[in-house]
C-alpha cells in the first residue's frame, strides 16, 4: 500500500538519517515508499530469506534476534532495519518480529542504494548504526575478554601527527578528510605560548561553518583547549564508561599514570581528567569503542538524549533492562555493570533536566543537580531508587527563585519515577526543600556533620558522602567533595560516629557461621544482599577513604586508594575487594534471574536456591566482611566518645 505523501514527508523530516537530506531527495523518496502493517508476534524478516526492502518503523516496536534465537535488539518509532542484507546482498542473518502491532515504511532496495551512494550523511548514519548492531556478531568470549583486559593503548591506532596551532581550518579539514579522521590533535607554540588542543569535525561545523568564519581561520582560535582525557593504561571499558558518563564522543589519550599524589589530591580512578602538563598520545572516538562495547549501553544513552518527552523516555526502561541482562549473560563484572547502569541513570536525569528547562524556561540563577548513593558511586543496579538534590547559587532569593526550582525538581523526580527510578522513601530528593539549598547552606550542612557529629545526625546524612554532580555547575559538587576530603580526617569523632552507623548493618552470619535469615514475613528464609552484603562494604570502605583523603566516590576506586595508603593489615584490602565482587555478582545474577522469570527483581536471595559451592564461597565472603568490620571498630574506637 502506498504511503500518504504529506504525512510521510512530515515523519521523515523529524527522524535521522532523513532529516539531513535535501527537500528534493525526500520528495523523490516519497514515490518509492510503501506502508505495511504487521500484527504483534508476526515475522517481518525471517531468518535466511531474501530481503529487498529497507524497513523504517512508523509506529510500534520490533525485536531483532540472533541466529541462536537470543534477543539482539529492540527498536521503536524512527528505528530502521534490513540494511545489512541489502548492503551485503545476502539472506537475512538477524530475523525480526513485531513486538507489538507495527506500521512500517518500506523503502525499495533500489532507492536505498541510491540514497546510500549519493548522500554521505545518509551513508554515514546507516553505517554507524549498522556497526552498533553488529558488535554482537563477533565471538562472545573474545568480546568479553577484550572488554575486561584490553587497555586503551591497544586500540590507539596509528596516531595522526599533531597539527600546528597556526594551521588553517581548511588545511586541517583537508588533512582530516585524507586521514579519514573525525578529530586531530593540535600542538605547538604561538608567540612563545605552548598550545595543546583538539579539533573535531563538530568544531568545524559549529564554530566555523555555522558562524561563517573564513576557512583561513587558524585552528587555535576554534580548537578545544580543555578536553576530556584518559590515561593509556586504563581499561577499555573505563574509557567507555567515561564517554557514557560525560556524553562525549572523543577522549584524548595521555601517557600512563604516575604514582598517586598525597592525600589532598588523590582522585577517582575512572573520572575523566584534563590534560594538565602531559603531552597527549592520540585520540580515540566512540566508534573505536563500539566493537568492544557488547552491552549496547551506548545505544541506550543515545536514545535517551534523542527522546523528546517523558513518555518517550519511559518506554526506554525495557532497553535498560535488556542492556543489564546482556551484560550479565556475557559475564561482565560488577564494576562494569554498575558503571554502565549509573551512566544510563545519569543520562535520564540529564535529559529530564533539559526537558524541564525547555518547559520552564532558562533558570533564573545557576544551579547544580546532584546525585547521591549508588549512582554517585557508579554502582547502580536494576533495584534502586532516586537520591538527589540541587545546589543553588548563593544569589538565591527564596521568594524570587524557589518556585522555578521547585517545579523543576518535581518535573525531574516525577519523570524519574515513571522511568523506573522510584521516589526515595526517606525523601532525599530535590523536591524536599531541605535538599534544594544554596551552596553556602550545603557547606554548612557538611561542616555541622563533620565538626559536630552524632550517630543520629549522621544516620540519614550518610548518603551525602557519596555525592556527584549531574547537571549544571558541576564544580560546586566537586567543591563540596573537596571540603569533605580536606576536613574529615581531622575529626576522629566524626569517623567514630560514621563507624557506629556502619556497624549497624552486619553480614548475615551466625555464631557457627550459618546464614541468618531476614525476619520479615515477605522475605523470610532469605538474605537481603544489599542491606547485609554490599552496603556494609561500601560503608566501611567509605570511612577508610575519608581518613586517607580520597576524592573517589566509587567503592572500588576508594578501596584502591585505601590499599595504597597502607592503613589495612597486609592482604586485607585485596580480600575485601574479592569478597565485594562475589557478593555483588550474587546480587546481580539474582536480579537477572528474577527478570528472566518474569517477576519483579529484588535484593533478597534464598540460600537454599544456591549450590553448595556457592553457599560456601558466600559464607567465606561474608566472613571477610565481618573481619573488616571488626578492624573498622578497632581502628576508629567506635565504642568511645572523644573530642578532636
Amino acid at each position: 500500500m502506498q504511503a500518504d505523501f504529506p504525512e510521510l514527508l512530515g515523519f521523515l523530516k523529524q527522524h535521522p538519517p532523513f532529516n539531513e537530506l535535501p527537500e528534493q531527495a525526500l520528495e523523490e523518496l516519497g514515490g518509492h515508499v510503501e506502508i505495511a502493517y504487521f500484527k504483534k508476534g508476526s515475522e517481518i524478516l525471517p531468518l535466511g530469506e531474501h530481503n529487498d526492502k529497507w524497513c523504517v518503523i512508523r509506529q510500534g516496536a520490533v525485536e531483532i534476534f540472533r541466529r541462536d534465537g537470543t534477543l539482539h535488539n529492540r527498536l521503536s518509532t524512527g528505528g530502521f532495519f534490513g540494511e545489512l542484507s541489502l548492503l551485503q546482498g545476502k539472506p537475512v542473518r538477524f530475523p525480526v518480529k513485531a513486538l507489538e502491532d507495527t506500521l512500517l515504511y518500506l523503502v525499495s532496495a533500489e532507492e536505498f542504494h541510491h540514497l546510500f551512494d549519493n548522500y554521505d550523511s545518509f551513508a554515514d548514519f546507516v553505517e554507524v548504526e549498522d556497526r552498533r548492531r553488529l558488535r554482537h556478531a563477533v565471538q562472545k568470549s573474545q568480546n568479553v575478554q577484550n572488554l575486561l583486559t584490553a587497555r586503551v593503548s591497544e586500540i590507539l591506532s596509528s596516531t595522526l601527527a599533531p597539527l600546528s596551532p597556526d594551521t588553517t581550518v581548511q588545511e586541517a579539514a583537508v588533512y582530516m578528510s585524507k586521514e579519514n579522521s573525525s578529530s586531530v590533535l593540535i600542538e605547538g607554540r604561538i608567540d612563545d605560548n605552548e598550545m595543546i588542543g583538539v579539533l573535531t569535525d563538530a568544531d568545524i561545523r559549529e564554530k566555523v561553518v555555522s558562524k561563517n568564519l573564513p576557512l583561513t581561520t587558524p585552528v587555535y582560535e576554534v580548537m578545544q583547549s580543555d578536553f576530556p582525557s584518559i590515561a593509556a593504561d586504563r581499561f577499555i571499558y573505563e574509557a567507555m564508561m567515561s564517554m557514557l558518563k560525560n556524553n562525549v564522543q572523543h577522549l584524548v589519550i595521555l601517557p600512563e599514570r604516575t604514582q598517586p599524589e598525597p592525600k589532598e589530591s588523590v582522585s577517582a580512578a575512572i573520572d575523566v581528567s584534563h590534560h594538565g602538563t602531559h603531552s597527549p598520545l592520540g585520540i580515540i572516538s566512540n566508534l573505536d569503542l563500539i566493537r568492544y562495547e557488547s552491552q549496547n549501553s551506548l545505544f541506550v544513552v543515545s536514545n535517551i538524549f534523542a527522546a523528546d518527552s517523558v513518555e518517550a523516555l519511559q518506554v526506554l526502561r525495557e532497553d535498560v533492562v535488556a542492556s543489564f541482562l546482556r551484560m550479565v549473560n556475557e559475564d561482565a563484572n560488577s564494576a562494569m555493570i554498575g558503571a554502565a547502569l549509573s551512566a544510563i541513570g545519569r543520562s535520564f536525569k540529564q535529559r529530564l533536566l533539559e526537558l524541564a528547562e525547555a518547559r520552564l524556561g532558562p533558570p533564573p540563577i545557576p544551579y547544580c543537580f546532584i546525585a547521591m548513593g549508588s549512582m554517585a558511586r557508579e554502582e547502580q543496579l536494576l533495584v534502586t531508587d532516586q537520591d538527589n538534590g540541587i545546589i543553588l547559587s548563593n544569589d538565591f532569593v527564596e521568594k524570587q527563585h524557589d518556585t522555578y526550582f521547585a517545579e523543576l525538581a518535581h518535573f525531574v523526580c516525577d519523570g524519574l519515577d515513571k522511568c523506573g527510578y522510584p521516589y526515595c522513601k526517606g525523601d532525599i530528593m530535590a523536591t524536599n526543600k531541605k535538599w534544594r539549598q544554596p551552596l553556602s547552606q550545603w557547606q554548612s550542612y557538611f561542616k555541622e556533620w563533620i565538626e559536630h557529629p552524632t550517630p543520629e545526625s549522621l544516620l540519614n546524612s550518610n548518603i551525602f558522602f557519596d555525592l556527584s554532580g549531574v547537571f549544571g555547575k558541576l564544580e560546586w559538587a566537586e567543591e563540596l567533595n573537596r571540603f569533605v576530603q580536606l576536613s574529615a580526617y581531622k575529626y576522629p569523632r566524626f569517623l567514630a560516629s560514621m563507624t557506629r552507623n556502619a556497624l549497624r548493618r552486619t553480614p548475615p552470619l551466625g555464631f557457627f557461621k550459618d546464614f541468618v535469615m531476614e525476619s520479615d514475613g515477605r522475605h523470610s528464609k532469605s538474605i537481603d544482599m544489599k542491606k547485609r552484603g554490599t552496603s556494609p562494604i561500601s560503608d566501611l570502605v567509605r570511612i577508610h577513604a575519608l581518613e586517607v583523603g580520597s576524592l573517589a566516590t566509587n567503592t572500588n576506586s576508594r578501596l584502591q586508594d585505601v590499599i595504597r595508603a597502607q592503613i589495612l593489615p597486609n592482604g586485607r584490602g585485596e580480600d575485601l575487594r574479592d569478597a565485594m565482587e562475589l557478593i555483588a555478582m550474587v546480587r546481580i545474577r539474582h536480579q537477572a534471574m528474577d527478570v528472566n522469570q518474569g517477576i519483579q527483581p529484588d535484593n533478597n536471595i534464598e540460600p537454599d536456591n544456591l549450590s553448595e559451592f556457592e553457599r560456601k564461597h558466600l559464607k567465606d565472603a561474608f566472613e571477610v566482611v565481618t573481619n573488616a568490620q571488626r578492624y573498622l571498630k578497632f581502628r576508629y574506637q567506635a565504642g568511645r566518645q572523644f573530642s578532636r
